[in-house]
């Protein structure tokens, strides 16, 4: 679809990578509100006030995005700096938009290993509790969107019933669970027209896109297989993690669960407050990576473990975005691949009602529990309170329950 005769011209100037990272750091210090408030800051900020490419564009770029696995506004941010000064751009719009949030939980988490025992302990139930509302609000949005008809909900609650029956055993569940629900989604749904196409001008030639392709798909391969030494599988952890993650940035939280929590490298609590801080920060849910690496039980651990973790998680989305964007507009085209695409989206629904689920059981333990989280909910979807605020009332009330209603 042609731009409007009101559209503006992009700018054509000279790209800088130092634009690209300041620009793109100032994103990281304010944007709040997960990932579809993510996207409105870039349109308001690249497409209306500098210019850097049309709302066509744009559009086209959010949908290959939206379609790739991984963190949608990470890859449309790192497309962006990619379209604008090549490869120091992409990595100048990752480093400007996700180091903010990065550095923050990473001292959240030293803070919490070091001086964690002089933290009333209903505060931390209290993120906890943020965080299942998180979740429901999450299973809720995503529910509506991807299981809109019965093959769908079969499809959700099939997921659902693997991970809760099976998906701690073997770390290579996921990939499988995910190819047979494409293989379903071919078979079973029909996908709609595509539209029209808009032009993506990207400074990686094919030969350059299928190498990173062929790249992300060795890494995922060597990412399934056994390992020795605690960095190595962390990595394999992380950047397994990062390769699988469809339909939005909270489906992490069951992936991420089943990785680490289950193998004893990060305690189930922690786990669950680093969550609920995680929506308390600016910037990419991703980021919430940093903050495990940095409270894994053994080496390497803090600002090691932390950094190891987010390049891990990271580097996935990158890979395919450099791979997909020059082939892009030929792709969107394939009715198979989108069909298949709509049978992994109604699966990753099931991977987090899992999630909140297991989540659920753990955290639930008395009535004033169901108050916190209903309460948590009610702000954010009703009144439609920003996370972070959400965060700080819940670790408020969770520790003002406590403090009224101590468990005997």
């Amino acid at each position: 679809m042609p731009l409007s005769s009101s559209s503006p011209l992009p700018d054509t100037s000279r790209p800088s990578v130092r634009e690209v990272f300041l620009v793109f750091l100032q994103l990281g210090l304010t944007s709040f509100g997960g990932p579809a408030a993510h996207l409105g800051y870039f349109r308001e900020a690249f497409v209306v006030q500098r210019r850097w490419l049309g709302e066509q564009a744009y559009a086209d770029l959010v949908a290959l995005c939206q379609f790739l696995p991984g963190p949608a506004s990470s890859q449309v941010g790192m497309g962006l700096g990619l379209m604008r000064a090549g490869y120091g751009g992409a990595l100048a719009a990752w480093a400007g938009f996700t180091l903010p949030s990065a550095i923050l939980l990473v001292l959240a988490a030293q803070g919490l290993v070091h001086w964690g025992s002089a933290v009333p302990p209903g505060l931390l139930h209290g993120l906890h509790l943020a965080a299942i509302a998180v979740i429901l609000q999450a299973v809720w949005s995503m529910g509506k969107a991807f299981c809109r008809g019965p093959v769908q909900l079969a499809l959700m609650l099939a997921a659902t019933l693997v991970v809760m029956g099976w998906g701690a055993h073997w770390a290579g569940w996921v990939i499988v669970m995910l190819a047979l629900v494409g293989v379903a989604g071919v078979l079973l749904l029909r996908s709609g027209s595509t539209g029209a196409a808009g032009s993506l001008r990207v400074p990686v030639g094919s030969r350059a896109a299928v190498g990173w392709l062929m790249l992300f798909a060795a890494l995922l391969a060597l990412s399934v297989m056994t390992w020795t030494g605690q960095a190595a599988q962390l990595l394999a952890a992380f950047y397994r993690t990062g390769s699988l993650v469809f339909g939005g940035g909270h489906v992490v939280l069951p992936l991420l669960e089943g990785e680490l929590v289950q193998r004893g490298w990060v305690e189930a609590p922690v786990f669950l407050a680093g969550y609920g801080l995680a929506q308390a920060v600016p910037g990419p849910l991703f980021t919430f990576a940093a903050f495990l690496g940095a409270t894994m039980q053994s080496a390497p651990t803090g600002w090691t473990g932390a950094s190891l973790a987010l390049l891990a998680i990271f580097l996935p989305a990158f890979l395919l975005v450099a791979g997909a964007l020059p082939f892009w507009e030929r792709w969107r085209h394939l009715r198979w691949l989108r069909s298949a695409l709509q049978g992994i989206n109604a699966a990753v629904v099931g991977l987090l009602l899992a999630a909140l689920l297991q989540q659920g059981a753990a955290s639930l333990h008395q009535w004033a529990d169901l108050l916190v989280t209903g309460l948590a909910l009610w702000l954010l979807m009703r009144l439609r309170w920003a996370p972070w605020l959400v965060v700080l009332v819940s670790a408020l009330a969770g520790w003002a329950s406590s403090v009224l209603l101590p468990v005997a």
